[in-house]
Order: C-alpha cells, then structure tokens, then sequence
C-alpha cells in the first residue's frame, strides 16, 4: 500500500475551500490525502487536548507521522524545558499515545540534525531512542552523509534492520556532507520516503536567517524528476508492506500539486477520506 500525503496541513492553500476556516483544514485536508506529518511537535509536544481534538476530525484510516521533538534529537542545545531526558520523552510518549490507542499513529520520524555523523556514540544513542520509544513504530531520518558512506551504508542499513526501525528515503539537495542520496531500501514492514526539493542553494543554512526558512524547500518537480521517484517508490513497494511518501517541497505551495501528480502517475486511488467542500484538483 503506497500512502502519499504532506508535511503539516496548515500551509497548503491549494486544497481548502474559500469557505474554510484555520481549525477546517485538518479536515478539508483529510479530504485529498490518507497520512499527513505532525510537523508542529518538532518545536513543541502537542498538548493531549489538541492531539484528540485531530483525531476526532479525521477519518477512520487516516495516518498520523509523528515527528519528535527537537530536544530528543539533539537540535534543541539549550533551554530545554524538561529537567532530564527522560521526563521529555516520557511528555513526548504522553501525548502521542492517544494517536496509537486510535490506530492512527504511522510511526514517530525521529529526524537527526547534520552533524550527527556516523559514530560509535551515536549509535549507542539512536538504541536509547528505540528503548525510550520501545512501544511505538520508529523512523530514522539522517541528515549527514557519512551514514551512507561507502564505508557504512551497509552497516547503517543491517544496524536499522536488526533494531526494527524504519529507514527514511530522503529525496534532497546533494550539497555536501549535511545532505544524503536517496537510497530506496526498507528495514522493516514500513518505509517512510521524505520528498524535500532540490533546491541545491536554498538547502545551506546561512545562519539564523527567516528568509532561508521560506526558500529551502522552495522547488516544484518536473514529469520526469516524478517519474524517477515513481520508479523508486514502485521498488520500494516490492521490499515493504507499506510505502509513505510525505512531500516536504510546500515553500511555494508545490507540494500539494506534485503529490497529487505522483498519485495519478502511480495510479493510487483513496477510499475513505472526509467529503471535499471544493476539490481545486478536480479534471486534472
């Protein structure tokens, strides 16, 4: 089963009716896609109000992807709010069980930062994630290319497989060593592939700048940089049970059009999603 949806359902204008309001488009999104990312619990744990307040507003089958929390993958170096790390998994656990008693939670990404190289240390840590979240389905996304090394890749792949964690294909920019290639191999039942652009200029973060933060993920894929996905996707179905694909590309509202396109192409239809008010897609 190939699942496709977005990162985050906020900022997708494309997909609302005019007549919707900020606390529709979680429905309304619900209406075009079967799984979208929890991209807000990356600043902030969700409260348990708001997580059963999404819930209550999806259907039966739809799925959450859950990111963590910066603080549990190292992008968060000071001003922690929890006194020890594991009052801040534990808060992350607590708010995230309600998606799981639903049977909506997809897995949690656990997104690691660039400099997360592939070292022994940082090994032993990605095992204390996994027993942190010992009960729940875990994805690994790197951002450092030493992972895929010639000298680690099959290492990198065997240590996810053996841990039971999901491998994250990322499709992104190749600009250097805080980039990875896409290498479309599962490690478990699921596979989760993240679809960022490849926008090589905007990737590079200039320091702490809100204007690289509105470009980085600005970039619309053409028919045949879809096809080429298509046909790792179509690989990637043959190696799991179930393929997510998230396009993360929405600095330019790219990303609803492109995920739409990539579903035609791979001939997926959804059963079961909310009533469209408006579908801005439809004859396409």
């Amino acid at each position: 089963m190939i699942h496709i949806g977005l990162t985050g359902w906020g900022d997708h204008p494309d997909l609302y009716s005019p007549l919707s309001t900020a606390r529709d488009k979680l429905f309304d999104y619900s209406g075009h896609f079967p799984v979208v990312e929890v991209d807000t619990s990356f600043y902030s744990i969700p409260s348990e109000t708001n997580v059963r307040k999404w819930i209550a507003e999806v259907p039966d089958h739809f799925q959450f992807v859950v990111k963590a929390y910066q603080g549990m993958t190292g992008h968060l170096r000071q001003d922690n709010p929890y006194e020890t790390k594991e009052d801040m998994f534990e808060a992350f656990k607590d708010a995230i069980i309600p998606f799981q008693q639903a049977g909506k939670l997809a897995m949690i990404l656990v997104q690691f930062p660039p400099w997360f190289d592939c070292q022994t240390k940082n090994v032993t840590y990605i095992r204390y994630v996994k027993q942190q979240l010992k009960n729940f389905p875990v994805a690994i996304e790197f951002r450092n290319r030493t992972w895929y090394s010639e000298k680690f890749m099959d290492g990198t792949l065997n240590f996810l497989r053996q841990e039971g964690l999901i491998h994250t294909v990322c499709d992104e920019p190749q600009a250097g060593e805080g980039s990875v290639p896409l290498v479309p191999k599962a490690t478990n039942e699921r596979v989760l592939v993240r679809i960022h652009g490849r926008n090589v200029h905007g990737w590079r973060n200039p320091g702490n700048n809100e204007e690289w933060r509105k470009i980085r993920f600005l970039y619309n894929y053409n028919e045949e940089e879809l096809k080429g996905l298509q046909k790792h996707i179509v690989a990637l179905q043959q190696q799991a049970k179930d393929v997510f694909v998230l396009f993360n590309n929405n600095s330019g509202n790219d990303a609803a059009k492109n995920a739409k396109q990539l579903q035609k192409m791979l001939g997926v239809q959804y059963e079961g999603l909310s009533p469209k008010q408006l579908d801005f897609f439809e004859g396409e």
